[in-house]
This record gives C-alpha cells, structure tokens and sequence, in this order.
C-alpha cells in the first residue's frame, strides 16, 4: 500500500513521514513547499512539488505512484490570517481538499485520514471538551477544517473510503533539530525566537478567566503526534477504526501560556522577564483535550512531557539557530 502525505514537507509532516519510514510504510509526498521545506524529508522519499489546487497535476500523482491510502495535512493554518483573508483560507484550506478526495474517489482510495485542528471547538462550554461537543469555531481557519471534516465524512460516505479526522491541539518540541518547527506563529518558537534574540517573551492577555489570567491549552509533543497517525493509519487499514469519527489528539493536561514561558526561561537559563499585551482575537480561555476516545480506539497515549517539548525545541534553536529563526 502506497500513502500520500500532504503538506509532508512541514513541520508536523515531515515528522509523521519520519514515523511512517521507520514503520517501513511507502510513502509519497505532494506539497507546494511554500511553508514545507525539503531538506526536513527524510532520504528516498518522493517529493511532488505542486498545490492541490492543480487537479491534473493531483491527478497524475495518484496514477504515477498507486495511492491507496492519504494522509492530509496541506493547510494554511494561521489564525489571525484567517481572519484578515478569510477567502483564501477557503480557497486553501477547503477548495484544494475538495479536488483531492474528487482524485481519491476516482483512484479508489481506500483510507483518509485527515488532519483536523482543536479550532473547531471554538468557545467551548467547558475547560475539557470531547468529541461529542457541539463544534463552534469562531475564526475562519477554524470553520475550514470543521467543513473539512464534514466534506471527507460525505465524500468517504458516499465512495466506501475509511476516514478519521484527527483534531490535533497545541503541537510542539521536535523529534531531532532537523525537524524544528521554525513558523513563528506558534508559542513555544515565539518564545525561544525570543530568548534567542534577547527579547522578552510576549504574552497576549492575562485577563482571561483562568488561574493565572493567561490562556489555557493542552501542549502536546510533535512526536506523539507523529505516532498517533501511525496508529490512526494502521487502524484504518486494518479495519479497526470506526470510518467518519474525529479524534482528539492532545495529553488530557491544560498548562497555561505563563507556565509555557516560565518552563521555557528556566530551561533556556532566560532571565528576561516576559511582557503582557493585549488579548488577540479568536483566542479561547481554555481549551483541553478529552483523549479517552483517542487511548481506547488507538491504542495510543501522548507520553513526553512540555519539558520535553521545550528542551527539544530549544536543541533544535541551538543547533541550527538561522534555520529555526526564520519565518
């Protein structure tokens, strides 16, 4: 069976394609690379550099290479530039999926997996939310990959395909400097790009209805991630995953953004004390993982800690300090 990784050039893609490798799974990647980066891939896999939004181009990858099974993380995924163009988050986000399950429909593919965001849940009621929660996303981003679930359930309905959405919380650390995540637009790379650079850290409120007035999230390691769409990829083939259902991918533990900055100055040896700006938009108080759903249909579990997340990352910014500090 041949899987085709999108966005497998990226920071979570490259990680889950290292991860398939190591589980001798045959892999194919498509991605644009206007955020990838090829030199993350690891050694003889196939990287197809063209968008999902070129459906011949799309078109010939599946006959070139027999895909039987996809792994979707292509996406735009910055919340506050979703919310100044929300039309290309569509365009992006929705529109290229669509062309790509008209391709998988039409090759008789026969598992997708796709890769989902906690953005979904919006405001959500309470701290803790599961899969069952009435699905509010209040950016555009959000509202993207909640239409993308809806439109991979229909599709994968409609043709026989297995489908899994996997809803990944707050993605951090790196499984080897190489795969850093290096966009500035997470906490964990602001926060070093900012030791790094001598600066405070920035937090954006500390208002909010939480024990320290800073948002609450559940971190959880990019390599548990990686390990979760193994488990999710092998489920789907074997037929042990129930097609159509969402899964949350985090911990199961909220760290707020100040413990986020204090792990990350005592690691580092920072002693800059952070600085407090206003409240951006779309941001939710807290928002935590329920994961039972995730141990029990996987058989998996997050096992590395935000130490862990915070220590790697920070290697990674030592190692190779001009890669990491460019976005």
């Amino acid at each position: 069976m041949s899987w085709l990784v999108t966005g497998g050039a990226g920071y979570i893609g490259a990680h889950v394609v290292a991860s398939m490798v190591t589980a001798e799974m045959d892999v194919v990647i498509v991605d644009d690379l206007s955020t990838g980066d090829s030199s993350r891939v690891a050694t003889g896999v196939p990287v197809v550099n063209v968008s999902l939004l070129d459906q011949a181009a799309v078109r010939q990858i599946f006959t070139a290479y027999n895909i039987t099974g996809v792994i979707h993380l292509a996406a735009k995924k910055r919340v506050d530039e979703s919310l100044r163009q929300p039309s290309v988050y569509f365009r992006e986000n929705v529109e290229a999926l669509r062309i790509l399950l008209d391709e998988c429909a039409r090759a008789g593919v026969r598992n997708f997996l796709f890769s989902s965001s906690a953005a979904v849940y919006g405001n959500p009621g309470s701290t803790v939310v599961d899969e069952d929660v009435m699905c509010l996303p209040t950016t555009p981003y959000g509202q993207t990959k909640l239409a993308g679930e809806w439109l991979v359930h229909g599709v994968g309905a409609a043709c026989g395909m297995r489908t899994t959405a996997l809803r990944y919380f707050n993605v951090a650390g790196a499984a080897s400097p190489g795969l850093a995540d290096t966009y500035l637009a997470n906490l964990v790379p602001i926060v070093l790009d900012a030791v790094m650079r001598g600066r405070p850290a920035r937090i954006f409120g500390d208002d909010y209805p939480t024990a320290d007035g800073t948002c609450v999230r559940d971190y959880i390691h990019v390599a548990d991630v990686a390990d979760a769409h193994i488990a999710a990829a092998q489920a789907l083939e074997n037929g042990d995953l129930s097609s159509g259902r969402a899964l949350n991918i985090g911990t199961g533990r909220g760290v707020s953004v100040r413990e986020v900055v204090e792990v990350a100055m005592s690691i580092t040896g920072s002693d800059v004390a952070p600085v407090v700006e206003p409240r951006r938009a779309g941001d939710s108080p807290a928002v935590v993982a329920a994961v039972e759903r995730a141990h029990r249909e996987l058989q998996w579990k997050a096992v590395r800690t935000l130490d862990d997340m915070i220590a790697s990352a920070w290697e990674a910014c030592l190692r190779v300090p001009d890669r990491v500090l460019t976005s």
